[in-house]
């Protein structure tokens, strides 16, 4: 894979008990440094035009203007620093970067992979909260489907938490489809199944909401028989995955139970269905706490995209989630 990166995302200082912290990013980078072949590519900061594509005008306006007098807490989660502004806009950037490389056919050893941060799918149009200012993947979407680089795009973000901003920015959009796959009844609460999109984009909102505790079975079960079949029929252009860990088995901040190879077994059904329907695929980091889970997760995601074969030993889901997985399919005729 090839990773973007770059140091101005480390200057986002959330404070020392803070869990999203600049260690992430170095904790990633000290991974992949053992492995070979990794390449970085840095990115500029988005465009306020590009980040009023998604947000209100305002909105980003008070964002610059709290960085500009130093920060502080946004809101008891979410914490800005003078450097805030600029490391939120490279986020961005990088994953415009990650969405332009994939249209432009980047697969294989090449496939794009953003570790910028702060994260940005619980990003609203007019508001931060959960760790994030901009929404990465939604700016990153709308850049390419305005530039007419792409007509529809999918986003499948397997972070443990759902991803209210996202899916708020494109509830009512027929040009993107949003597929979430979260722990029921975590932060921020929202990502019901009834949640499918509204206006012009009914039925382009799917949010698999699973009980505490599922894992590998459940995950791979929902991407095969559900998401994948999903994104297929809405036939995108691109599919991007908000992409974060948090839902492993050793993360401290969920009680899900994925583990390690099975991220590289998700990365290999996505790989598969993007290429199904001939869509270029790329990744956005999302969350993900556990420094030791996370980087060793998309490290090992990297050797999936350098040839190595994943171990897919799944079993079955449990019966509350095939129940759920029912439920899904017949709100949206799969």
């Amino acid at each position: 894979m090839q990773f973007g990166y770059s140091e101005a995302c480390l200057d986002h200082d959330t404070g020392d008990r803070h869990p999203e912290t600049a260690d992430r990013l170095r904790a990633i980078r000290k991974q992949l440094s053992r492995r070979h072949g990794v390449d970085y590519v840095a990115t500029d900061p988005a465009s306020v035009d590009a980040l009023t594509s998604v947000h209100d005008a305002n909105y980003v306006t008070d964002v610059r203007e709290f960085c500009a007098n130093g920060g502080g807490n946004w809101d008891p989660d979410t914490v800005a620093s003078g450097a805030t502004w600029t490391a939120a806009r490279t986020s961005v950037g990088l994953a415009q970067w990650v969405a332009e490389r994939a249209l432009a056919g980047d697969d294989g050893r090449e496939t794009p992979f953003s570790i910028g941060r702060p994260p940005g799918h619980h990003a609203l149009a007019d508001d931060a909260m959960g760790f994030c200012f901009f929404n990465n993947v939604a700016v990153a979407a709308r850049t390419v489907i305005d530039s007419g680089d792409a007509d529809r795009v999918a986003i499948f973000d397997w972070d443990v938490h759902h991803g209210n901003g996202t899916q708020e920015i494109c509830y009512d959009q027929d040009d993107v489809f949003y597929a979430s796959i979260h722990e029921e009844g975590l932060f921020p609460g929202t990502g019901a199944v009834e949640e499918t999109g509204t206006g012009a984009g009914e039925g382009t909102t799917l949010n698999i909401p699973l009980a505490s505790g599922a894992g590998d079975d459940d995950y791979l079960t929902a991407v095969e028989t559900v998401i994948g079949p999903a994104i297929e029929r809405f036939g995108p252009d691109l599919v991007l995955v908000s992409a974060g860990f948090d839902a492993h088995r050793h993360d401290p901040i969920s009680r899900m139970r994925v583990s390690t190879e099975g991220y590289a077994n998700l990365t290999d059904q996505l790989r598969e269905t993007a290429e199904a329907v001939g869509a270029g695929l790329g990744f956005v980091l999302e969350g993900g706490y556990s420094l030791d889970t996370l980087s060793e997760s998309i490290a090992t995601i990297h050797e999936t995209f350098d040839g190595r074969v994943p171990v897919d030993d799944r079993g079955d889901p449990t019966d509350a989630t095939q129940d759920l997985l029912d439920d899904v399919r017949a709100i949206h005729g799969l």
